[in-house]
């Protein structure tokens, strides 16, 4: 009787989805943003920090990379950690993000130096080739303004002293924003203690031949000569044209990277590719 009555199924309805509305969202914000939910070491942002991300979202920066690594296989290899709720209790608004045009940015913070962010900010394709990020060197140009990020921390209520606003004197949105993407999920020092090293037989699987070199220097191109230069000699990367190093030793340091250095670890490209790179490198001859 009660399928014929429709004010009775509306009724019956609105009950139903009601119920499954406060079970699925609105009972865990109970349990969100407590202190147990927290993660130690997230810390509010400076006033140079929040500069540069008012300046990443002015620019639209988030409508091409997301911040946050889902609890996916794929997503932890390429990226590091999965993102945990703990880690957006200063953001105003989160930047999540659906959508990646680019890489995402939640663990960017520590993977670069500065030096790299200040040249790919200013020229993508000079450290990324087949990047279509566009070209930022005009922040270089603009200062940051010192009184308008004393107010914006004292809404948000981020600790900060006059000190600290004076020392904004002089500094660029280019600062601010290389800044904000150093923070960007370093602040427990997760990058240190996920070092990765190779767990297989640490042994070349080919011989050295032109075809390996050729697909050796090709990978160096297009993932190593942002840093070291198309011709090894080094730019923001010391120059590497005459490598004296194992080639088990290089291929552990391609793999891993050096923490703490500016150097990122390759791993997500495999050993066989990291075993073509270490080829090319290590010859001496005509490329």
């Amino acid at each position: 009787m009660w399928e014929k009555n429709p004010v009775l199924f509306l009724v019956l309805a609105f009950c139903a989805i009601m119920a499954g509305s406060i079970v699925t969202m609105i009972a865990p914000f109970a349990t969100v943003n407590t202190e147990a939910d927290r993660v130690p070491g997230v810390k509010p942002y400076t006033a140079l920090e929040l500069a540069g991300r008012d300046i990443y979202i002015r620019e639209g920066c988030n409508n091409c990379h997301t911040q946050t690594v889902r609890p996916l296989v794929a997503d932890v290899l390429r990226y590091g950690p999965y993102s945990k709720s703990g880690e957006f209790v200063y953001d105003r608004p989160f930047l999540w993000g659906s959508r990646r045009t680019g890489p995402d940015l939640a663990r960017e913070g520590g993977k670069y130096g500065d030096e790299w962010h200040y040249q790919h900010m200013r020229d993508p394709r000079s450290i990324v080739p087949e990047s279509n990020m566009p070209a930022y060197a005009f922040l270089d140009h603009e200062k940051i303004d010192p009184d308008l990020t004393r107010r914006k921390m004292k809404v948000l209520g981020f600790p900060c002293t006059e000190a600290d606003i004076k020392a904004l004197a002089g500094k660029t949105a280019m600062d601010a924003m290389v800044a904000y993407l150093q923070k960007l999920g370093n602040d427990d020092n997760w990058r240190e203690a996920a070092v990765v090293e190779y767990q297989g037989e640490t042994k070349k699987p080919f011989e050295d031949d032109a075809t390996i070199r050729k697909a050796g220097r090709r990978l160096y191109l297009e993932h190593c000569s942002g840093c070291h230069g198309s011709d090894r000699t080094g730019s923001i990367g010391p120059d590497i044209s005459d490598i004296d190093m194992e080639e088990e030793e290089l291929f552990n340091l391609i793999y891993g990277g050096i923490p703490g250095s500016g150097m990122p670890g390759f791993s997500n490209l495999g050993a066989d590719r990291i075993w073509k790179m270490v080829t090319w490198l290590e010859h001496r001859g005509d490329e």
